[in-house]
């Protein structure tokens, strides 16, 4: 199913006739503790079913306002064929005009929009750093993220983390200019400060939530933010952004994260 208030596309959208692609990335190959994201995708259109087309605050219906969906593209044994194929799929629409939504799948997917997007700013709501240069031998495990990052953003802001590991601590200590941790107890008070002009790109890992607003999650952490404060980082970012992701969400619940995942990825929209 396509997701709801989004028009299915067999192929490749028409620029003329899409502003937005959903694309389903159901990657789950290095997650190191409760598997599950291969249903991330799946999950977070099922539950977005529920939700009115009708947002009152921006007095816009989703269906109004040209979202696609391109549909799941299936992972590989290979992950790093994967992650080319997905962000040459991503570079396109970006060519295109398109702003591509992606629906994870675990955390490794967004290096492939780091890939294709090539932001200014890379700003992601984490309870974890993701600063592994390789994680379990792994150099695109889903722990690498932020450090694939710093390989393709000039800025990275990671809102809600609050653990790593001392190696992770000590690599935002040495890269400080580069390098804003904004804490749970914080982030009411952080604005996204971008430069004209600057390319932000937003990526939601569903484990910045506290466990009690998202809970099917693969390696959740308490103390976390709410799910009204990551609504507030998403319409801040939305404007500046030119693609958006969630992920981590898996099936280890009773909907609850693929709730909150579907309806930030409705708030990124509306507010754009």
């Amino acid at each position: 199913m396509a997701f709801p208030g989004a028009r299915p596309t067999p192929a490749d959208v028409d620029p003329e006739a899409a502003d937005y692609v959903v694309v389903g990335a159901p990657l789950d190959a290095s997650t190191t503790f409760e598997p599950g994201t291969r249903f991330g995708p799946r999950r977070i259109r099922h539950y977005a079913q529920a939700f009115d087309d009708y947002d009152r605050r921006t007095d816009q219906r989703f269906t109004d306002l040209g979202v696609a969906d391109h549909g799941d593209i299936g992972p590989t044994d290979d992950v790093d064929e994967y992650l080319t194929f997905l962000a040459d799929t991503i570079e396109r629409y970006d060519e295109d005009g398109v702003v591509p939504l992606l629906l994870g799948g675990e955390h490794a997917v967004t290096i492939a929009a780091l890939r294709a997007l090539e932001p200014d700013v890379y700003v992601c709501t984490d309870a974890h750093l993701d600063l592994y240069e390789e994680y379990a031998g792994n150099p695109l495990s889903h722990a690498t993220v932020t450090h694939h990052a710093l390989a393709v953003a000039d800025r990275v802001v990671l809102l809600g983390a609050r653990t790593g590991s001392k190696h992770e601590w000590e690599r935002v200590d040495a890269n400080a200019d580069r390098i804003d941790v904004v804490p749970p107890e914080t982030v009411d008070d952080w604005s996204p400060a971008l430069d004209d002009g600057e390319r932000a790109y937003l990526s939601v890992d569903v484990d910045a939530a506290d466990p009690a607003y998202a809970p099917g999650t693969g390696t959740p952490e308490p103390f976390g933010l709410t799910s009204t404060q990551l609504r507030d980082v998403v319409r801040a970012v939305a404007p500046h952004a030119v693609g958006f992701d969630v992920v981590e969400v898996n099936d280890r619940d009773d909907g609850q994260a693929a709730t909150l995942a579907a309806k930030l990825l409705r708030e990124f929209v509306f507010s754009r």
